[in-house]
């Protein structure tokens, strides 16, 4: 039996990743910190559509929580045929304010153990035909951005290792993709605390819409969501860096 791993499966992104793989039959592994919604989740979807599911509720600001899930994937002999490492978060705020903690904590979850997960687990997805990886980073990858500088400079070393890795792989039978959303409808805005910016005001995709293309082009090194989105990615590639950035601190007010 082959398993599909998400991570930050217990809401937005990570649970519309959940469902829709659910929809085509996936069997899935869902790691989240919330383990009631997990188990929750869990059992909807076995009921729903007839898969097995496991759950592990693990914490992936915490090297432990990343150890916890690989110790969980060999001892079960759990064969992956994807993994989605959606786990994240960002905040607002200028960085010398912030709590530093937090935004240590933010680039654990957002890069170190991206990168644990990711390389102990290749080995695993390589055993199996057509497995992926799919890597969330977002639009924030593509400039710096003041006013949430960690977590802009998260999302741009995801986009730069995945296309390293969607090269490095593509022999083995394994694709990896860089999954760049814009404004998402999810929880995210308010714990960023950003839901009052001029960029969330301006609309937000459905996460549905999000994950729905997402996994029609998992394939694709890079996969923008939405055309707005590819339209401002691909003008920002004509536009100075001053420019960009200072684009990205005045959405974020």
């Amino acid at each position: 039996m082959n398993y599909v791993l998400v991570t930050g499966a217990s809401a937005g992104i990570g649970e519309t990743f959940a469902r829709e793989l659910a929809k085509e039959g996936e069997n899935l592994i869902l790691v989240a910190r919330r383990e009631e919604r997990l188990s929750a989740l869990a059992s909807d979807l076995m009921q729903t559509f007839g898969i097995s599911v496991e759950t592990l509720a693990a914490d992936l600001s915490s090297p432990d929580g990343v150890n916890q899930v690989i110790k969980a994937v060999a001892s079960n002999q759990w064969q992956l045929r994807g993994l989605i490492n959606n786990a994240g978060f960002g905040d607002r705020g200028q960085f010398h304010e912030l709590s530093v903690k937090r935004q240590l904590d933010m680039i654990q979850v957002n890069v170190t153990s991206l990168v644990a997960l990711t390389h102990y687990l290749i080995d695993n997805l390589r055993k199996t035909d057509n497995s992926f990886i799919i890597n969330v980073a977002s639009t924030a990858a593509f400039q710096a951005g003041p006013g949430m500088a960690i977590y802009y400079a998260t999302k741009a070393f995801v986009l730069s290792f995945s296309e390293a890795l969607h090269e490095e792989l593509k022999a083995s039978g394994v694709s990896v993709s860089a999954l760049c959303p814009g404004a998402t409808s999810t929880e995210f805005a308010a714990e960023a605390n950003m839901t009052n910016t001029r960029l969330f005001k301006s609309g937000a995709m459905s996460a549905e819409d999000v994950v729905r293309e997402a996994l029609t082009k998992r394939g694709q090194a890079i996969v923008i969501s939405g055309l707005r989105n590819r339209l401002m990615v691909w003008l920002g590639k004509f536009s100075p860096r001053l420019v960009t950035r200072r684009l990205a601190g005045w959405l974020q007010a």
